[in-house]
């Protein structure tokens, strides 16, 4: 069932109403018992997710991550100015074991 906006020409109230699609419109304000009632055209109801079962990542923008964003974001000219580092050796393991 759609609801209904309705605003008082008299008084100013203005209230909402659950009705049928079929059924008329109201004249009478409920507040005041003026017959000066006029409907107002909304937008229209919003998209609700109930329940458990959402999760952020369900309807995800393409393209973009977190990591991705935080990485694009940060002050790059440290890692421009420095060449990349060659990648460490293993060192041999430097704890003898210990006769007991």
């Amino acid at each position: 069932m759609p609801t209904y906006d309705y605003v008082c020409q008299d008084c100013g109230h203005r209230f909402e109403r659950f009705q049928t699609m079929t059924e008329a419109s109201l004249e009478e304000c409920p507040k005041c018992h003026a017959k000066a009632l006029q409907r107002l055209i909304g937008a229209g109801a919003g998209l609700l997710f109930k329940g458990s079962g959402f999760y952020l990542t369900d309807y995800k923008k393409s393209g973009s991550s977190p990591a991705k964003q935080a990485s694009e974001s940060a002050p790059s000219s440290a890692s421009e100015s420095t060449p990349p580092s060659a990648p460490a050796a293993s060192a041999p393991a430097s704890a003898k074991p210990t006769d007991s």
